[in-house]
């Protein structure tokens, strides 16, 4: 993997897929200035610990932006020489999900920031409907709007990665 990235990728997996891990090394080829915008909110000591891994497993060269719900205005401080990597949608989703704001209206504000942006972007972003039908209507209703979300990712981006047991498979597109 080495190259310049498309305006957009998504990387998509299931948890612990590997995904994280993937979309860092393709930003990290490019030998850019990588920028992580983050989503998580620690909430409990076992979140602040996965934080924490995750920001040990990157390293100290990465600007960390962190931005649970305004993903827009996040986009907005990224300068064209550089490679953005959300880590993750899913995240994003959840918090807004929760906090009962207007999901389809906080979409298209992120695609058109991402459309805007001048750096290349990778999205990491979570699978969720390979699973069992949820048995309330709140999971159902996120699995449904996480579905919703990754396909309007998947219709932007230039290049899809799907990746399964630390493996990658392109879906759409070629890998730089």
């Amino acid at each position: 993997m080495s190259g310049s990235l498309p305006p957009l990728t998504l990387v998509i997996g299931g948890a612990r897929s590997g995904k994280s891990s993937f979309a860092e090394r393709l930003i990290t080829a490019t030998g850019r200035p990588r920028r992580y915008i983050a989503t998580a909110q620690a909430w409990d000591d076992e979140m602040r610990d996965r934080i924490a891994q995750h920001q040990r497993d990157r390293g100290g060269d990465w600007v960390t932006v962190e931005a649970p719900l305004d993903l827009p205005t996040a986009l907005t401080s990224a300068k064209g020489g550089e490679t953005v990597l959300i880590d993750c949608a899913t995240l994003w989703l959840t918090n807004h999900l929760l906090a009962d704001h207007d999901l389809q209206g906080e979409t298209e504000r992120l695609i058109a920031a991402l459309a805007a942006c001048p750096a290349p972007v990778i999205v990491v972003s979570n699978e969720t409907g390979w699973g069992i039908v949820p048995e309330n209507a709140l999971a159902r209703h996120f699995r449904d709007e996480q579905g919703r979300l990754n396909q309007r990712l998947a219709a932007e981006a230039a290049l899809v990665v799907t990746v399964i047991a630390g493996l990658p498979m392109v879906l759409k597109g070629q890998l730089p």
